[in-house]
């Protein structure tokens, strides 16, 4: 599977923030749930709400639940967007405890709901991670504008069998399929710049299709063991799976590119994968 970061690893950066302003998600802060707010919005802003991360507390991840917590990733994602929302569209609204009562209170629990879902479907396969919840508290900042993008959370890319890094280790990709293995390939997540909120779907769904074309690799990897010359792995597996990481990431690429600049050279350097 591929090093994010999913959410950031090398896999273990933040890779939440991602490389835009502040008009950009911010977490991984270690942030705690806000004093008292009054939605006033007399600054012009309501502000930004910021949690801390929870992709890089993660230990190694099963390969069988990776499905399910780069699911839970991503909505934790999308929970803090829909509160950024609602702070926007509910300026001048509420008392004194307004902030806290209809916004962040809701917001954390939605997210300890989400990360106790994440450790359980870790613990199902190997130890169950504990004080997650930990995490689950968020804060409103003041004096920053409402984030109109939200960096995808990294996508998992630990395993149990082998830790991936941001680059594709070097391994048997030339070989015969002898004793299948595991694939590693460059994260694509943590490389991008900030995401037009426009684009934000599309590129999620690609980062998402990047880790089920990984998926099916290794699938084919470990049901074609024994099959195949020196260059089988090469020819009918890492050559192929490349194809599609190209096609994909320019797809990536073109969504951002058509509400801001365009990143480059993003499927030259991470489609490229490896035997691990």
């Amino acid at each position: 599977m591929s090093t994010i970061d999913t959410p950031t690893n090398p896999w273990r950066k933040r890779l939440l923030i991602g490389g835009g302003a502040a008009a950009v998600l911010s977490v991984g802060l270690g942030l705690g749930v806000a004093g008292a707010q009054t939605n006033t919005g007399a600054s012009g802003s309501p502000g930004n709400i910021v949690c801390p991360t929870v992709s890089d507390r993660l230990p190694a991840v099963p390969v069988e639940a990776r499905a399910e917590v780069e699911r839970n990733l991503q909505l934790l994602n999308t929970q803090v967007a829909e509160a950024n929302q609602r702070l926007v569209t509910s300026q001048g609204q509420g008392g004194p405890n307004f902030v806290n009562n209809a916004i962040l209170g809701p917001l954390k629990d939605k997210r300890v709901s989400t990360i106790d879902r994440i450790a359980i479907a870790i613990g199902r396969h190997a130890a169950k991670p504990t004080g997650l919840d930990s995490l689950a508290g968020c804060q409103l900042v003041k004096g920053q504008p409402p984030a109109t993008a939200v960096v995808p959370a990294p996508v998992v890319t630990r395993t149990t069998t082998a830790t991936r890094t941001t680059a594709p280790p070097a391994g048997n990709a030339g070989g015969g399929n002898q004793g299948g293995g595991t694939i590693a390939c460059p994260s694509v997540a943590d490389k991008l710049p900030a995401i037009p909120a426009q684009a934000q779907e599309e590129v999620d769904r690609n980062l998402t299709l990047l880790q089920t074309q990984i998926a099916e690799a290794e699938q084919r990897l470990a049901t074609s063991q024994g099959q195949g010359g020196p260059n089988f792995v090469n020819n009918a597996i890492l050559g192929p799976l490349k194809d599609k990481r190209v096609a994909t990431i320019n797809r990536i690429a073109t969504a951002i590119g058509r509400h801001a600049a365009r990143p480059e050279g993003l499927a030259e350097s991470l489609s490229t994968c490896a035997l691990a």
